[in-house]
């Protein structure tokens, strides 16, 4: 499991510097464009917002997965070893129903829907469904992700345990 969960976290990150290349990339042929040729291309814009769209989107999968979100643990850190394994536990599991009923069940709904809407970009002509995938898919790689932290927390609360 650990294999597969250290294997998906170098995907993501490969793919998320390939993201930030191609943004800014694409931003440097933007000004390129504006200030050197004095013309201004439409698509450079929405493959901008696009791009910024699955680099914040996918990246707080990455960070989940590598545990380095965003958290308050002062309190946490207050605790016993033992009580924070468990407020572990309870957090990974909160996130995970999070990711599950926001990210996975109304995420799939937002790109099914507007699959089925027909609705496209201006410039670039992409279907917004395709776009908006990426919600669904980073809310599995969370739950995914999630479901492999409880399961870290879970045997090393039985570690401490057993060393009591």
């Amino acid at each position: 499991m650990k294999k597969i969960y250290d294997r998906i976290n170098g995907l993501i990150e490969k793919l998320l510097v390939v993201i930030f290349a191609l943004l800014v990339l694409d931003v440097l042929w933007q000004v390129f464009g504006r200030y050197v040729l004095n013309q201004s291309f439409s698509f450079t814009e929405e493959f901008a917002r696009f791009a910024l769209i699955w680099l914040a989107v996918l990246g707080a999968a990455y960070l989940n997965g590598r545990r380095e979100h965003l958290a308050m643990d002062f309190l946490l850190n207050k605790l016993s070893e033992e009580r924070q394994q468990e407020r572990l536990q309870i957090i990974e599991s909160l996130m995970l129903v999070f990711a599950l009923v926001v990210m996975v069940a109304g995420g799939g709904n937002l790109v099914y829907t507007t699959l089925r809407l027909g609705q496209t970009s201006a410039a670039m002509h992409i279907p917004l469904g395709y776009v908006y995938s990426i919600v669904p898919v980073s809310g599995l790689l969370i739950v995914f992700f999630s479901i492999c932290n409880i399961a870290h927390y879970h045997r090393q609360k039985v570690s401490v345990l057993r060393k009591k």
